[in-house]
């Protein structure tokens, strides 16, 4: 194998230690004799045969693909888990989706917030252990310690009445297939950044997810799979600000433009009043 990417070696030892087996021991599960794991954890097998892919694949319950070419120390605690559980990425067909995370001195998944100012460089470093272990981090006990959680700021008027500078919590999603209809959701984009949107999967049909805003004036819109990063579903949101009353500018403003709206349904419908 090219070494070029390669993780197979680090993957075994990350894993053995990880069970806190030693390599006598681990070498008796796997019925192989224990220099034989040595020098599968120490690189200095290049090209491992195919019967012992497959029996340490089948003993750490995840894919060859997955041991070879995913560098498992980087990933959460949630996410080994969840590959152990048999959510392999490799094995379903879906595109791995690196998690760099956080935990407290409780091994517990931290909530990180991504602040304004660091909304620019989160495009770049959303999946860098070390650009995200320098975001402000902390913990909620009430939300679920089996999944992850994140929080970023609103910006806009485009979802209210959630308000502009609020904090809204979004859980990680893997798996985008799992959504449905206008699921709210903080879509990160290639071009656009961080939006708060409701989300519909369209993916099956177009490959593409329907992005919309709550407040009516702003019109719905499509982007391409390939230009989304990650998507949190929206969990809860915070805010300091009391929401105002609705004054009579805004109330004539989407008075007028339901108004429109009726109109160009009545002209697509050539209807004769």
């Amino acid at each position: 194998m090219d070494n070029q990417n390669v993780f197979w070696a680090a993957n075994l030892k990350f894993l053995r230690m990880r069970r806190k087996y030693s390599q006598d021991e681990m070498a008796e599960k796997l019925g192989i004799k224990r220099s034989k794991l040595n020098a599968h954890e120490n690189g200095h097998t290049k090209n491992p045969p195919l019967d012992d892919l497959m029996r340490l694949s089948s003993f750490f319950k995840m894919s060859i693909d997955t041991l070879i070419r995913v560098d498992l120390s980087k990933l959460s605690e949630l996410k080994i888990r969840d590959l152990e559980a048999g959510n392999d990425v490799y094995i379903t067909g879906s595109n791995i989706r690196v998690l760099a995370t956080t935990v407290n001195q409780n091994n517990l998944e931290n909530v990180e917030l991504v602040p304004i100012k660091a909304k620019a460089g989160y495009l770049a470093g959303y999946s860098d252990p070390d650009f995200i272990s320098k975001l402000p981090a902390f913990h909620l006990p009430q939300l679920d310690t089996d999944r992850k959680f994140r929080m970023f700021p609103t910006e806009g008027d485009s979802m209210l009445p959630v308000p502009e500078g609020a904090f809204v919590i979004g859980e990680f999603v893997q798996d985008w297939n799992t959504l449905k209809k206008g699921v709210p959701c903080i879509v990160v984009t290639r071009e656009e950044g961080i939006s708060f949107k409701l989300v519909s999967n369209l993916l099956e049909e177009k490959k593409v997810l329907r992005l919309e805003s709550l407040n009516s004036l702003y019109s719905p819109y499509e982007v391409e799979v390939q230009e989304v990063l990650e998507i949190w579903k929206f969990h809860s949101y915070y805010t300091d600000t009391i929401p105002e009353p609705e004054s009579s500018l805004q109330q004539l403003t989407q008075q007028v433009h339901e108004i429109k709206l009726s109109l160009r349904k009545l002209t697509a419908g050539k209807l004769i009043l």
